[in-house]
C-alpha cells in the first residue's frame, strides 16, 4: 500500500496553530488569514482521513490523533529545517568554546549539539557544562566565548533565547506535609547558594509563610536530581526539563518564568554564533514543543 507523502507546508501550519493556540494567532504568525489556515489544516485532515483539532465556539483543542501527529510534526519539521540549512547556509569555520548551564534542556542538549556538529563540520565547537553564575565569569575573563546561562531576576542583557516556567518537583511517592503542622518543614535539595532556582525558591517559601530547610546541596544538577528521585527531598526545575520518575507539586506556590540567554562576546563573533542561536532555538520548539524567544 501507497500512502501519500506529508506535505511539511500542512505540518508548519499545524505546528504553529498548536504552539500559538488558535487558528488567528496562528495566522497572524505565519502572515496569512484565517481562512487560508482554516483551509490548510482542512487539508491536511483530508489526507490523513482523521480529525486533528476539536472546535467548538469557545475553545480549540487536540484529539488523540493530533495529538500522535504532533509529536510527528515537531520531528519532521525539525529534519527539514536542518537539511534545508545544511543545503545552502554558508559555510561556517572556527572554534567556539560554549559554556552550557546545567539546567538548560539537560536531556536533550547533547543530541542538539551533535546534530548542530553534523550540520556545521567546519565549525570546532568546545563545550563546557556547569553554573550559570560561574560559566558568565568564565566568558567575562576570557576562558569561554559565549555562554548559554540564566538571566538574573530583572536582568535584560545577552541575547535571549527562551523563557521556561519553574516548578516544584518530586518523586512519583513524595508526600507533602501538612502545612498545618508546624513541627514539620519542606525539605528541599538545591544547587549550592547563587542559584538562581535557589534562591526564587527561598524567596517564593519566605513569602508563603511556608518552613523549609535544606537538606541536600550538590553542586552537579544530576546530583540534586538523583536526590529528590530518591524521595530525598523537592527542587525546582523548568518545565521542560522533568526527567523520569518525578512530577510536579502543583500544591506548592508558583515560581513564576526563568529567561536563558547567550552571554559573551556574540558582536564579536556573530558569523559563529547566529548559526548556533538559529539551531538551538530551531530545536528547542521542534522537540520541547517551546515557544522560543524572538
Amino acid at each position: 500500500m501507497r500512502y501519500p507523502d506529508l506535505d511539511i507546508d500542512l505540518l508548519r501550519c499545524f505546528a504553529t496553530v498548536v504552539a500559538e493556540g488558535g487558528f488567528t494567532a496562528a495566522g497572524h504568525a505565519l502572515g496569512l488569514t484565517q481562512s487560508a489556515i482554516s483551509l490548510k489544516i482542512k487539508r491536511l485532515e483530508d489526507l490523513l482521513g482523521k480529525r486533528v483539532f476539536e472546535r467548538t465556539s469557545r475553545a480549540l483543542s487536540l484529539t488523540a490523533d493530533g495529538e500522535v501527529l504532533q509529536v510527528y510534526a515537531r520531528r519532521l519539521l525539525a529534519l527539514n529545517d536542518e537539511a534545508v540549512r545544511r543545503m545552502i547556509a554558508a559555510p561556517v569555520r572556527g572554534r567556539l568554546r560554549l559554556g552550557v548551564a546545567d539546567h538548560f534542556v539537560p536531556q536533550q542538549l547533547a543530541g542538539i549539539l551533535s546534530r548542530f556538529a553534523h550540520t556545521y563540520p567546519d565549525l570546532h565547537l568546545e563545550v563546557e557544562v556547569g553554573r550559570s553564575q560561574e560559566l558568565r565569569a568564565a566568558c567575562e575573563r576570557g576562558a569561554l566565548d559565549l555562554a548559554i546561562a540564566k538571566r538574573r531576576d530583572g536582568e535584560q542583557s545577552g541575547t535571549l533565547i527562551s523563557t521556561e516556567t519553574l516548578v516544584w518537583v518530586a518523586a512519583e511517592g513524595f508526600e507533602l506535609a501538612d502545612p498545618a503542622d508546624a513541627g514539620l518543614s519542606l525539605r528541599l535539595a538545591m544547587l549550592p547558594a547563587g542559584c538562581m532556582f535557589r534562591d526564587r525558591a527561598l524567596t517564593t517559601l519566605a513569602r508563603a509563610n511556608i518552613a523549609n530547610e535544606v537538606v541536600y546541596t550538590s553542586a552537579s544538577l544530576l546530583g540534586v536530581i538523583a536526590a529528590v528521585q530518591a524521595g530525598l527531598a523537592v527542587t525546582v526545575l523548568s518545565r521542560s526539563t522533568l526527567p523520569p520518575g518525578l512530577r510536579e507539586l502543583p500544591a506548592l506556590p508558583r515560581l513564576g518564568t526563568a529567561d536563558m540567554a547567550v552571554f559573551g562576546d556574540a558582536g564579536g563573533r556573530m558569523a559563529l554564533v547566529s548559526p548556533l542561536v538559529g539551531f538551538i532555538r530551531d530545536s528547542l520548539e521542534a522537540t520541547l514543543g517551546l515557544r522560543p524567544a524572538p
